[in-house]
């Protein structure tokens, strides 16, 4: 198969980036899980090596089928993750896109799992305890309650994942800067019993005062931002250049829950979403009285408990 020269050429058209990064990435992380050089790989399958490294890095918009799947094949990747990786090619090319994949498929096609794990940094409301700051016994009780997951080493499988994945803000080298806009319901919500959430709160209290963490209580009495209710969102951002730009564009996500997870990458929502997020920050506690919150209802759990 001999790649056609308009696939080498890098479009830079008004399609989704997310698609083909989480194409490219995927096919990143099989090729080195499998032993392969960039090099030897793209000579196996007629590509230059420079063309394969745009496809890995989400540089190609137009991502040929029979490429990807060629890719697979050496690979030694399944029958149905291939078609999955075909599907991201297709879908690389549409202008208006949202992610329906998910959490359910396998970890190398989780796309928000590789988009946080890039990021520099997260900024994040949420009306319960968001995964990265989940202890496990938390992180288990909120699992186990989704419909269908009632097979425990599944749900040990998840909760591991889980975990593994708040390593991106513990980390030595470049921890992500994380800053978690927390309703203060969430600290009395009572998710996997009052001992799980006294273990829980301390170790809110404990990890907000890492340097690269930044949590903030948005208080009852702070009534209805923008005079209107809305779900949990992140707003992911992402490194800068040599010339200060970015990257990659900065991406807004909200998990769907039954519903598929939805991604918004235009400027003008994600200009919205920063905008909300400040919102939300100039009318939360700082982060000293948000522990003293905090301390005070692990208090109360405690209290509870006897």
């Amino acid at each position: 198969m001999t790649s056609d020269v308009d696939d080498d050429i890098m479009d830079t058209g008004p399609s989704s980036t997310l698609p083909r990064r989480q194409l490219g990435r995927f096919l990143r992380e099989v090729r080195e899980a499998s032993g392969f050089t960039l090099a030897a790989a793209a000579k196996l399958v007629d590509l230059s090596p420079p063309a394969l490294q745009r496809i890995e890095t989400g540089q190609t918009q137009k991502v040929r089928k029979q490429d990807v799947r060629a890719l697979c094949e050496l690979y030694g990747v399944s029958s149905e993750d291939i078609q999955r990786a075909i599907d991201l090619a297709a879908l690389a090319k549409t202008q208006s896109w949202y992610h329906a994949y998910g959490g359910l498929y396998s970890t190398a096609f989780n796309m928000y799992v590789g988009l946080e794990g890039a990021a520099r940094q997260l900024v994040t409301y949420h009306e319960h305890v968001p995964g990265l700051l989940q202890t496990a016994d938390y992180a288990r009780a909120v699992i186990g309650a989704y419909p269908g997951f009632d097979d425990r080493d599944d749900i040990d499988r998840r909760v591991e994942l889980r975990l593994r994945r708040q390593a991106i803000i513990t980390r030595k080298v470049k921890p992500v800067a994380l800053v978690v806009l927390l309703h203060e319901s969430a600290l009395y919500r009572v998710v996997g019993g009052r001992k799980v959430m006294v273990v829980q709160l301390r170790h809110l209290a404990e990890i907000s005062k890492l340097p690269n963490v930044v949590l903030r209580i948005v208080p009852y009495g702070a009534g209805l931002i923008w005079g209107m209710p809305h779900g949990s969102f992140t707003l992911l951002e992402f490194d800068t250049n040599a010339k200060g730009g970015t990257v990659e564009p900065p991406i807004v996500f909200m998990e769907g829950g039954p519903s598929p997870d939805v991604y918004l990458e235009r400027p003008d929502e994600v200009r919205l979403y920063s905008e909300l997020a400040m919102a939300l920050r100039s009318v939360s506690l700082d982060e000293k009285q948000t522990r003293d919150l905090i301390r005070r209802v692990t208090k109360e759990f405690e209290r509870d408990q006897h």
